[in-house]
């Protein structure tokens, strides 16, 4: 069973390990780029700078009307978001029953994010294979039904398992393989970014956000399965969104 992994003040639907949980803290390109989106409710996701006033994230994560912020690690203050871009073809309705969905939104923020982020770069579209290695990076909890460790940003180097397709990429902990609970995406890291590491950039670019997870053997929970929405489908989309967001604000 697929959860909703964005993280919640006090209920969270998580289970053992996730990038938060023995995966080894955020370095270098993975960490740079990533930052929290959170409300005023104290719910968390993760999200990945794409220019230093616009953050890629998972379309569930700001699906409700609200007003929504962007925090950057250690940084105390976080920066209003102004506008935001759910996909046109992204059903809050299908995500809720485990059905593939556009989940990807765009933020644009009302003042440019500190020099200490650094943009990542969408990856070019092409189709994953099964064996092939990603790295997510983001800011989940560390313990089930705990919050432990959120916050705070982690990476995992995962494979590609199960049939990827243009709508949905299955991630798994190669020592594990979903047979028990091994590393994966947990509560908070709704929104992750997923870093092509055989691409053609040294540092990696984003070919995918973090959408659902489940546990061991697809029970509830994480770190079983991680799913993708692979931006294949979106890149274009991506692209003229922000060129329209950044058109707007130069009128």
């Amino acid at each position: 069973m697929r959860i909703f992994i964005a993280a919640v003040a006090c209920v969270f639907s998580a289970s053992a390990l996730a990038v938060s949980g023995q995966a080894p803290p955020a370095t270098g390109w993975a960490a740079r780029a990533i930052v929290m989106v959170v409300d005023p409710y104290g719910n968390l996701c993760t999200g990945t700078a794409l220019a230093r006033d616009l953050v890629l994230t998972a379309a569930h994560c700001v699906a409700r009307k609200d007003r929504y912020e962007v925090k950057v690690y250690q940084m105390d203050e976080g920066i209003t978001v102004h506008s935001i871009a759910t996909h046109p073809h992204f059903n809050l309705e299908n995500y809720s029953k485990s059905r593939a969905t556009a989940d990807v939104a765009l933020l644009k923020l009302d003042r440019p994010l500190p020099d200490v982020i650094v943009p990542a770069t969408v990856a070019l579209p092409r189709r994953v294979k099964v064996g092939e290695r990603l790295t997510i990076a983001g800011f989940g909890t560390v313990a089930d039904r705990s919050a432990e460790g959120l916050g705070i940003p982690r990476m995992a180097s995962l494979i590609v398992t199960g049939k990827p397709g243009s709508l949905q990429i299955r991630l798994v902990d190669p020592a594990t393989r979903n047979k028990t609970n091994g590393l994966g995406a947990c509560t908070g890291d709704s929104g992750a970014p997923a870093f092509d590491i055989a691409g053609p950039r040294e540092s990696g670019a984003v070919i995918g956000v973090v959408s659902w997870t489940t546990a061991a053997a697809n029970e509830e929970g994480c770190g079983g399965l991680t799913g993708l929405t692979p931006l294949l489908l979106y890149r274009s989309w991506i692209v003229d969104t922000a060129r329209r967001f950044n058109s707007s604000v130069q009128r």
